[in-house]
């Protein structure tokens, strides 16, 4: 089962189960603040040393046994990984629960980084409860920085992420439907351009 949460109604879940064990998995220097373990590619155990537990991860099967966490964190990590099937798998093995971030396509699409960073786009269809995947294409020519896009995303937070809850199974599948190469870029300062234009044949007309 996977469907629909906010992250507000996740932190309420952790800490009314203070006692559960949590992984952050990905997070880099901002892990969740209940999350006891961490692990990434990259090693962070110097950062963490004092306040959590730091695992790296060196291969793709993930270090830990079956069900050794209580509830898994992948905020903003799936959307990284070349082999997301597997990773779910992986994140089911040694969890029964958790909550997955993940970029909107608008979110996506608006910095730059992402162009380069991320393969996959992710939408939720609310009908099936499943997460549908598609190979990532550039619809949007970026203008945002990651930090300009923490901004927005913190004013418009519906918009630029998907936040999900699950148990036992993570239903998705792999599709082609939202994705369309033959697609000629949209121009922001196009649109800006448009919209602007259109503001100053208004004035003009008055």
């Amino acid at each position: 089962m996977i469907e629909r949460t906010s992250l507000r109604e996740i932190n309420k879940l952790l800490v009314q189960n203070a006692n559960w064990k949590v992984l952050d998995i990905g997070c880099g220097f901002t892990a969740h603040e209940k999350a006891g373990y961490i692990a990434d590619v990259q090693d962070f155990s110097e950062f963490y040393k004092d306040k959590k537990k730091f695992v790296q991860i060196k291969d793709k099967k993930l270090p830990f046994e079956n069900k050794e966490f209580d509830f898994v964190i992948a905020s903003h990590v799936i959307e990284h990984v070349e082999d997301f099937p597997f990773f779910i798998s992986e994140i089911e093995r040694i969890s029964s629960q958790g909550y997955i971030e993940l970029p909107t396509r608008l979110g996506d699409n608006l910095i730059f980084e992402n162009v380069t960073d991320h393969i996959w786009w992710f939408v939720f269809d609310d009908t099936k409860k499943k997460l549908i995947a598609c190979r990532r294409t550039q619809s949007l020519e970026p203008f945002l920085s990651v930090a300009s896009g923490k901004i927005l995303s913190d004013k418009f937070r519906e918009s630029f992420v998907l936040e999900l809850f699950w148990k036992n199974k993570i239903e998705f599948e792999i599709s082609d439907e939202f994705k369309n190469d033959s697609d000629k870029k949209i121009q922001f300062f196009s649109l800006i351009k448009k919209y602007f234009s259109k503001k100053i044949r208004k004035l003009l007309s008055r």
